[in-house]
């Protein structure tokens, strides 16, 4: 019989492509990976690993067998959904991962509605940068999250995973009021989200017209190695020109008081920039979107609790934002 935590580390070594990208992930040492995937070779009774100098690579059998892998664990999480479900009453831990303006906009609603339907359910809220969520599902770290993509950054099929749009929001060019150049006006595309409440802003715009304007200038984005660092480096680059940065913030309200300080321009989206308008900063809204889903395992979809916690997600997201909700 085959061992079941054996084949997560196989189909982890089948996406990340090295036992020491599967230890790091995991939280194990090389060596451990290695004697576990050894035993699996054993139970299978063939070859599932080549080695390549210091690499190795799944053989035609190991290749099948993450295929079958990946359809094993996927029932499993169906088979505790249905188990979830047959137990009646939901209870214990959930865990959340959110990325910051999430947490801060929509997720509280959500929880409060929760609790009320749901009492002896436990949230539990890890803020998680999308690009992380991934991994920590697969570990285990997380049941459910929030991931977002851009339309410069679109998110990647993950095997194993699975998702369900929740809502979309508009993107604007946050510089600085004064003295800043009045960009080149356009209609807003049909069914475009409406804007925040609050802040004054110009409509929609050409966007690459908008971004070339600011060219010059300096740029703040969000740190390396996140996706909203790449939105921004992406867009910029697609407009023809490569930001000079000079500060790296993730919250967008630290962004916008530094744009409010005179000290560079950047792009934010809807969610970050809902509150009452700084007229230190004008908001130029561009063609480009975010969208947010619900990530959780293939399978988990149907689990009771992460069912409730999406429905309760759905019913917290902001008036504004109900006009783009993803799927209606």
């Amino acid at each position: 019989m085959l061992d079941v935590r054996r084949l997560r580390l196989l189909r982890e070594l089948a996406r990340r492509g090295t036992i020491a990208a599967v230890a790091e992930a995991l939280s194990f040492s090389p060596s451990a990976v290695s004697q576990q995937l050894s035993a699996l070779e054993r139970e299978a009774g063939l070859p599932l690993l080549e080695r390549t100098g210091r690499g190795v690579r799944l053989t035609p059998a190991g290749q099948n067998l993450v295929g079958h892998a990946e359809a094993v664990l996927e029932r499993l999480e169906r088979a505790d959904a249905d188990l979830a479900e047959a137990r009646g009453g939901l209870a214990g831990a959930l865990r959340i991962g959110a990325f910051p303006t999430a947490t801060r906009a929509i997720v509280p609603a959500a929880l409060t509605a929760l609790a009320r339907r749901h009492p002896g359910l436990e949230p539990m809220v890890s803020e998680t940068d999308p690009a992380a969520v991934a991994h920590a599902l697969r570990a285990g770290d997380l049941d459910v999250a929030l991931v977002h993509e851009y339309d410069f950054v679109p998110a990647e099929p993950e095997p194993g995973l699975a998702t369900e749009p929740l809502y979309v929001e508009a993107m604007y060019l946050a510089a600085p009021a004064a003295g800043a150049p009045a960009p080149p006006q356009a209609p807003a595309p049909p069914q475009a989200p409406a804007p925040p409440r609050g802040p004054a802003e110009s409509g929609a715009s050409d966007q690459g017209t908008v971004l070339r304007t600011y060219a010059g200038a300096p740029w703040i984005t969000a740190t390396p190695g996140t996706l909203c660092h790449a939105m921004t480096v992406r867009a910029c680059q697609a407009a023809g020109f490569t930001p000079r940065v000079r500060h790296q913030v993730d919250e967008f309200a630290t962004v916008l008081a530094l744009v409010a300080a005179g000290q560079g321009v950047a792009v934010v989206p809807q969610l970050g920039v809902t509150g009452p308008a700084d007229p230190a900063v004008r908001l130029t809204r561009l063609l480009m979107e975010r969208r947010t889903n619900l990530a959780f395992r293939s399978g988990a979809g149907a689990h009771p609790a992460v069912a409730a916690f999406g429905t309760a997600l759905r019913a917290a997201v902001p008036p504004d934002l109900a006009g783009s909700r993803a799927g209606t």
